[in-house]
């Protein structure tokens, strides 16, 4: 008897590991290193969704969503996307650009009657790609005046009193000189598309792209709202977990950072890139190609996308970080392979790109020790 349940044992145990793909196990080393990484970062919560081919292969959640209701993260939990959302903005100038009503060479001047002359060189490609010398409202590190004195992040602001803002200001040099991120353009993209289409940036994109890809937890970012699901964000001061600043609501809901959004969402959005369901082939690649300055070089920046090359495997990324969150989605095209992270620890005391760094490791070794990392 005993020699029978013995071999019975075995043969359970084999069975159990060759049900195991390899996928299975690679999982396991996805959820070591995550956890490793997080504790070292001091992340309250982090969701994950690794995608392949347009589906989802893991889907994790780690820690908490709230601190102090001890709620822990889901699949479903919502974060803040902060700069993911220029891709999305990004998207909707092209579906304006394929449709004739945009040209990515017009002046701003012809959508911004009110603008100085100074700013007749400044064209949409401008915007798009970061080149064009209009200084960027946010500030570039967390000991920085958030906005440079720019605006006044306790107000609230209408689009035309920001309009009139940032039109006093003098271009920071000549467009396409070089390439300065500046989430200030792409606040002005916002306003744009709605003095051309009538819609708000976010009705807009919530009729042509969420709607059309069942994107239904995606939303845009309002304080009054109540969002089921939705994660607390938080700061670390002097290593404790605090709530970030107060900032007036109005400038979290703009076209440079405003939406709300999870893993769920962000996974059909990858699959969608893989078709032409929203947008042409043709104006991906141009969204996904490096931009040319005026002295003939070329940055790895396209339109809302940043682009790397790991050891050969060609990588279209991005980050989207506040005081609260960091967030990022980075798609290996050539494998077909996209991770998607989001962690509620501000940008400024979290690495998310690491994390991503060491799953793309696990899935893709010889991608190692060359894919994006954090540059601030």
């Amino acid at each position: 008897m005993r020699v029978l349940i013995g071999i019975c044992v075995i043969f359970a145990l084999t069975g159990a590991l060759c049900a195991q793909t390899p996928d299975d196990l690679l999982s396991t080393k996805v959820d070591e290193a995550v956890a490793r990484l997080r504790q070292q970062q001091k992340i309250p919560g982090t969701s994950l969704a690794v995608v392949r081919d347009g589906k989802i292969i893991k889907v994790a959640s780690y820690g908490l969503a709230n601190v102090e209701l001890n709620i822990p993260v889901k699949p479903e939990t919502i974060f803040r996307a902060a700069s993911l959302t220029k891709q999305f903005t990004a998207t909707a100038v092209m579906l304006l650009v394929e449709e004739g009503k945009v040209g990515l060479d017009d002046s701003i001047t012809k959508y911004f009657p009110e603008a100085p002359a100074t700013w007749k060189p400044v064209t949409i490609r401008h915007l798009l790609s970061h080149t064009s010398g209009i200084r960027d409202v946010w500030g570039e590190t967390e000991n920085e005046a958030f906005t440079k004195g720019l605006i006044d992040t306790r107000h609230d602001y209408t689009e035309d009193e920001l309009v009139r803002i940032y039109m006093k200001l003098p271009l920071d040099f000549q467009p396409g000189d070089k390439w300065d991120y500046c989430s200030t353009g792409y606040e002005l993209l916002g306003f744009l598309i709605h003095r051309v289409t009538g819609m708000s940036y976010f009705d807009f994109l919530q009729q042509r792209v969420f709607k059309p890809l069942d994107m239904n937890a995606t939303r845009l970012y309002d304080y009054v709202d109540v969002v089921p699901n939705l994660a607390s964000g938080y700061a670390l001061v002097n290593g404790e977990l605090k709530h970030p600043a107060w900032i007036a609501p109005s400038l979290y809901a703009l076209a440079d950072g405003g939406l709300l959004t999870n893993v769920y969402d962000l996974a059909k959005w990858d699959a969608a890139l893989y078709t032409e369901t929203i947008l042409k082939r043709g104006s991906l690649e141009q969204m996904w190609t490096p931009i040319k300055l005026n002295s003939g070089r070329t940055f790895p920046y396209g339109f809302g996308w940043q682009l790397s090359n790991a050891n050969g495997h060609h990588v279209i990324w991005h980050t989207g970080g506040d005081d609260g969150f960091f967030v990022s989605i980075s798609r290996y095209v050539d494998d077909r392979l996209t991770i998607i992270l989001m962690n509620n620890l501000g940008e400024f005391h979290s690495d998310t790109l690491k994390i991503a760094d060491a799953i793309a490791s696990i899935y893709i070794p010889a991608t190692s020790g060359a894919n994006p990392v954090k540059d601030w």
